[in-house]
C-alpha cells in the first residue's frame, strides 16, 4: 500500500487500524501507536480470550521504513509490539519515561534509544512536538500517557488508551486541539463513545476521530453509534476506513 500525500494540504493523516494513525507534516512523517503484525493473534489463540482479527493488516510494517518517529503510549503490545515497531525501524520512538526498561526489554533496543517523556513533559522530534498528558486505562499511571502533538500550525491529541478523568477537560482545553483522536471501544479501560463525544465537545477539539475498534472481536465498537453521539453532541467528526486519507488544508 502506497502512502502519498495530498500535495496541497498541510497535513495528512491515514487510519492503520486500532489506534494506529499514520501522520505527513512538512516532509515528515509520525506514526502513533502502530499495531501491524498478528502476534496478539498467536499469543491468545486457544485460550479463553482469543484475539481473532476482524480487518487484515492494512500494510506490512517494512513498507514504513520512511517514518520519522513513532509513538507508544503504553506497554500493552496492540501499542506497543516488537513485530511492528522492529520491522518499521522507525528513527526515533516516543515512550513514557517511566516505560523505558520494559520497552528496550521487549524491543531489544538500547536503553537510550526512546525518547521518553513524563507527564506535562514536552520534547521536539522530527518536527513534531510532542506533550505527556495523563491517560487513565484503568487508573492514572506514569506508565500510561496521551500525546499532544504540534505539527506546524496544527495539534493532534492522540488520547492513547483512556478512561474519562477529573481535571481531563481542564487540561486539554489549554491545547485548543484541532484533531482529537478518541477511543471508543467502551471497555478494556477505555471510554465508550458517548464519553468519547462528552470529551471532545468540553475540550473544544474542531474534529474528532475514533479509534480502537475494528480490530478484534472480543474488544470492539461500532463507529456509527459514535456518529450518533457525535451528532448528538454537536462536534464535528471523521469515521476513517482502514488504510483511508484524511487531508487538513491551511
Amino acid at each position: 500500500m502506497k502512502f502519498d500525500p495530498n500535495p496541497n494540504a498541510v497535513l495528512s493523516l491515514w487510519w492503520l487500524g486500532q489506534s494506529g494513525y499514520l501522520v505527513h507534516h512538512a516532509g515528515n512523517w509520525l506514526c502513533f501507536d502502530p499495531y501491524l503484525s498478528d502476534s496478539l493473534t498467536r499469543k491468545y489463540a486457544n485460550t479463553a480470550k482469543p484475539h481473532v482479527r476482524i480487518k487484515p493488516i492494512v500494510v506490512a510494517p517494512h513498507e514504513l521504513d520512511f517514518v520519522d518517529v513513532a509513538t507508544s503510549t503504553h506497554n500493552h503490545t496492540d501499542h506497543l509490539d516488537a513485530e511492528t515497531l522492529n520491522a518499521m525501524k522507525p528513527k526515533r520512538l516516543i515512550i513514557p519515561e517511566a516505560n523505558r526498561a520494559f520497552v528496550a526489554e521487549r524491543l531489544g533496543c538500547d536503553p537510550a534509544w526512546p525518547t521518553g517523556l513524563h507527564i506535562g513533559e514536552t520534547k521536539t522530534e522530527a518536527g513534531f512536538t510532542f506533550t505527556a498528558v495523563p491517560a487513565a486505562h484503568e487508573t492514572l499511571s506514569p506508565s500510561t500517557i496521551g500525546y499532544v502533538v504540534k505539527a506546524g500550525g496544527f495539534t493532534i491529541y492522540h488520547s492513547g488508551d483512556t478512561l474519562l478523568y477529573d481535571s481531563q477537560a481542564e487540561l486539554l482545553k489549554g491545547f485548543n486541539a484541532d484533531i482529537a483522536i478518541l477511543p471508543i471501544n467502551g471497555k478494556v479501560g477505555n471510554m465508550d463513545h458517548r464519553d468519547a463525544a462528552r470529551l471532545a465537545k468540553a475540550i473544544g477539539a474542531e474534529l474528532t476521530i475514533p479509534c480502537h475498534y475494528d480490530m478484534f472481536e472480543f474488544n470492539t465498537a461500532d463507529p456509527e453509534d459514535f456518529r450518533t453521539a457525535a451528532t448528538e453532541q454537536g462536534i464535528s467528526h471523521q469515521v476513517l476506513q482502514l488504510g483511508a486519507r484524511f487531508d487538513l488544508f491551511g
